[in-house]
């Protein structure tokens, strides 16, 4: 099957993402048709840059002029994926999203019922989920590398966006991952902090990009999923240079695995039965590891999702890394904030599906 390409960029409003410009190249299947951005600059640097001919300000007239089979949403800034994705759906394409993939889970369940009322399919850039490392990471802690699996803990990248922000824009990240080892979520209970003190209507702000309302410089959030792992996910202002912490650390009976998102991820595991890494085992490779390419490249970080979305499309299956799994991570993030804001334990899926910050009084 061939596929005839469009792709939606904002250099003003979150540009391309992590190489959403340049996604769709190199793949011989693919024809890259037209580029749309609103900054003329932009639109013609991107099309020069992938060798679309057809350059438009306007994506809906962009996508009514080509009507294209395949599309990349690539804007960092979440507040008008809903917009493109439903353009995009109304055109009959599949595609590939840009993280944060909404503001709230209503624009979310807006998204996922466009693309399911036309059995579209549509990953989302969690290049990470799907690289071999990862996946073969996965299928040795189901086959018992480090035992029984007693809890997770997660942790942001906690740089200037710690918090609140932290939670949506690197916290996604490791709530697909963790979607993918254990499942759908179940309950969350958390409290968020700004400076100390737990957090407060007052403290509703916007986020260094726009991304929706945010509250606080500490997460601390506690999650069950359905198959009773206990999982924590926490980010924190700490204001000093330490080593990146931003992953997932997997504790077992016999084990535990640690995974690190970067390009590329690292992944290693200790045998031990204690849970102080001063004691017993030292820090190995994963076995049989499958080596993740050394040097990403914008392209080559998104092959792989490109390559299962090109999969899926032609199998009639979901993505590995879908929109309709996404959206059990903004769960996470949205039920992190409810809990605060309610004082108490939220259940998945909830039933508010607008942003808890919204209205708080």
């Amino acid at each position: 099957m061939r596929y005839k390409a469009c792709i939606i960029g904002d250099s003003k409003q979150g540009g391309y993402g992590h190489g959403f410009d340049v996604a769709f190249t190199n793949h011989d299947e693919i024809d890259i048709v037209a580029v749309a951005d609103p900054v003329e600059e932009g639109r013609k640097s991107v099309g020069e840059k992938v060798g679309a001919k057809n350059l438009y300000a306007d994506y809906r007239e962009m996508l009514d002029k080509e009507r294209p089979n395949l599309v990349a949403i690539g804007p960092r800034w979440p507040i008008h994926h809903k917009d493109y994705l439903l353009a995009a759906a109304e055109v009959g394409a599949h595609g590939y999203l840009e993280k944060p993939v909404c503001v709230d889970l209503a624009e979310a369940d807006e998204m996922v019922a466009a693309i399911e009322a036309k059995n579209l399919k549509w990953s989302v850039g969690f290049q990470v989920s799907l690289a071999p490392s990862f996946l073969h990471a996965k299928k040795l802690l189901h086959e018992g590398l480090i035992g029984e699996v007693l809890e997770a803990r997660a942790r942001g990248k906690e740089d200037r966006r710690s918090g609140g922000e932290d939670l949506i824009v690197l916290g996604v990240h490791l709530f697909d991952a963790l979607n993918s080892l254990f499942g759908e979520p179940e309950t969350c209970d958390a409290r968020i902090y700004d400076d100390g003190r737990p957090c407060q209507a007052e403290d509703v702000r916007e986020a260094n990009e726009p991304l929706g309302p945010i509250i606080g410089d500490r997460v601390i959030a506690n999650y069950t999923f359905s198959n009773a792992v206990p999982v924590s996910f926490q980010s924190f202002d700490h204001r000093e240079d330490h080593e990146s912490r931003f992953g997932i650390d997997i504790y077992g009976s016999k084990g535990i695995l640690k995974l690190r998102w970067g390009f590329p991820a690292s992944f290693f595991y200790k045998e031990t039965s204690s849970w102080l890494d001063v004691e017993g085992g030292s820090w190995n490779p994963l076995p049989d590891c499958p080596k993740d390419q050394q040097h990403l490249t914008p392209v080559s970080r998104n092959r792989d999702v490109v390559n299962d979305l090109l999969e899926a499309i032609e199998k009639d299956r979901l993505p590995e890394v879908s929109l309709q799994r996404a959206r059990w991570g903004h769960e996470m993030i949205q039920g992190t904030f409810a809990s605060h804001v309610t004082g108490g334990v939220v259940s998945f899926p909830l039933a508010e599906r607008t942003h808890p910050l919204k209205d708080w009084k």
